[in-house]
C-alpha cells in the first residue's frame, strides 16, 4: 500500500468537461512504484493537492479494478478547485490517499442492489457501479435511480446510457425542472421508488446525494420493508486532513474522513440534518 500521508505527484492524462463548472480529471501517478502499489475501494476519496494553493477532498470515481488511472470529478466551488479548473492535460497535481470507508460490495454479493443518487452526488458511487458490472454475475438485479434539478445538471450521460444496456439492470432518471427535450420522469428521485420492484428482504441500498434526499428517501424505503441495516449512505462534510485530526468533518461521535464517508444508515440517522454536530 501507498503511504496516504505523503503527497504523490500525478499527471493529468485527460480533462473531460462535464458542464460549465464541472470537469473530470483522469490522473496517473508519476512514480511507477507508487502507481503499482496504489489501491482503493469504491467510495473512498483522495486529497487532491494544487501545489502552492492547497488541497480538497474528492471522491475517486474510477473503477478500483483499474488503479493505473484515478478519475476525479471536480466542481468549481472555491480557491483550490478554481485553480485546478485552469489546468490542462500534462499538468501535475498532488494526490494524498486513499482515505475513508467505501461501499460494502462484498456484503452486496448475491443480492439485489438499489442505487439512489441525486445531482453530482452520483460521483461517489460511479466506481461501485463499474465494479459491480465488471463482476455482473456475482450480484442480483441492479436498479439505478438518479435525480437532477434540471437536465443541464445530468452528468455522465454516456455512462447512464451504457448502464441501461447491462443485463438485469434498470436505469431511471428524473428531473425537477425539465426542458422540452427531457423524456424521462418529471419530479423528485423518491417518486421513482414506486416505478421499480424491490425485494425488501434481500436488497441492499447504496445512496448518495443531498442530505435532504437521504432524510426524506430512506424512511420511504424503510416503509417498504427495507431495514436501516441494509441501507448505506455516502455523507459529505468539509474534510481538511483525511485522518480525523482537524475535526471539521465530525458528525456526532464520528469523523467522516475515517469512519465514513460511506456509513450504514442506522449508525448516523440521528445526526442527519442536525446543525453543529
Amino acid at each position: 500500500m501507498v503511504n496516504p500521508y505523503l503527497i504523490h505527484p500525478a499527471t493529468i492524462v485527460e480533462k473531460i468537461r462535464e458542464s460549465d463548472d464541472i470537469n473530470t480529471y483522469r490522473l496517473q501517478l508519476v512514480d511507477e512504484q507508487v502507481r503499482a502499489r496504489f489501491r482503493f475501494a469504491a467510495g473512498q476519496f483522495n486529497m487532491v493537492y494544487l501545489f502552492g494553493v492547497g488541497e480538497v477532498a474528492i471522491s475517486i470515481v474510477s473503477d478500483p479494478d483499474e488503479p493505473a488511472f484515478l478519475d476525479h470529478t471536480i466542481r468549481i466551488v472555491g480557491r483550490v478547485t478554481k485553480g485546478i479548473a485552469e489546468l490542462k492535460s500534462g499538468d501535475v497535481l498532488g494526490i494524498r490517499g486513499p482515505f475513508g470507508q467505501g461501499w460494502p460490495l462484498d456484503e452486496a454479493r448475491g443480492r439485489p442492489v438499489v442505487i439512489v443518487t441525486g445531482g453530482l452526488g452520483c460521483a461517489p458511487v460511479v466506481g461501485a457501479i463499474e465494479s459491480i458490472f465488471r463482476r455482473r454475475t456475482h450480484y442480483g438485479p441492479v436498479k439505478i435511480l438518479h435525480g437532477v434539478k434540471t437536465p443541464h445538471d445530468l452528468l455522465y450521460r454516456e455512462r447512464f446510457d451504457a448502464w441501461r444496456h447491462v443485463p438485469d439492470t434498470e436505469v431511471l432518471l428524473t428531473s425537477d425542472q425539465p426542458d422540452k427535450a427531457w423524456h424521462h420522469h418529471v419530479g423528485v428521485v423518491t417518486e421513482l421508488f414506486e416505478q421499480v420492484s424491490i425485494d425488501p428482504a434481500t436488497s441492499i441500498v447504496l445512496m448518495c446525494g443531498p442530505e435532504i434526499m437521504m432524510r426524506l428517501g430512506v424512511p420511504i424505503l424503510m416503509r417498504r420493508g427495507i431495514p436501516a441495516t441494509a441501507i448505506y449512505v455516502s455523507l459529505e462534510r468539509h474534510m481538511e486532513c483525511g485522518i480525523g485530526l482537524c475535526g471539521h468533518c465530525q458528525m456526532g461521535p464520528y469523523f467522516l474522513c475515517k469512519d465514513g464517508p460511506v456509513m450504514r444508515y442506522d449508525r448516523v440517522a440521528q445526526w442527519l440534518g442536525r446543525v453543529g454536530v
